[in-house]
């Protein structure tokens, strides 16, 4: 059964393209999809996994490690807490 969240972070474009290339190009296994999009207050992820697992597996070894990295070299004394994220029910999804 598929897994798709929300979760709003408080950053701009530019260290979020600073933090995917720390992550790199090799797509994580049992992604599905994942978009990023500019809101109120900075960027907003809404992503899908094949399982929650791959989703929490991607995320701690190689998300949070390269946020960390990403933010510690920008000047930041310490890493902001993890974002909320809000589990969404997939009914479908298409790609063009």
């Amino acid at each position: 059964m598929s897994y798709a969240c929300q979760y709003d972070v408080p950053t701009d474009e530019g260290l979020y393209q600073q933090v995917k290339s720390v992550i790199g190009e090799k797509p994580p296994a049992g992604l599905v999809a994942h978009l990023v999009v500019g809101h109120e207050g900075g960027l907003r992820h809404t992503t899908v996994w094949e399982s929650q697992a791959d989703w929490e597996r991607f995320r701690t070894e190689r998300v949070q490690p390269a946020v960390e990295k990403v933010l510690t070299a920008a000047g930041f004394a310490e890493v902001p807490p993890r974002p909320v994220e809000v589990e969404l029910h997939v009914v479908d999804l298409q790609f063009g």
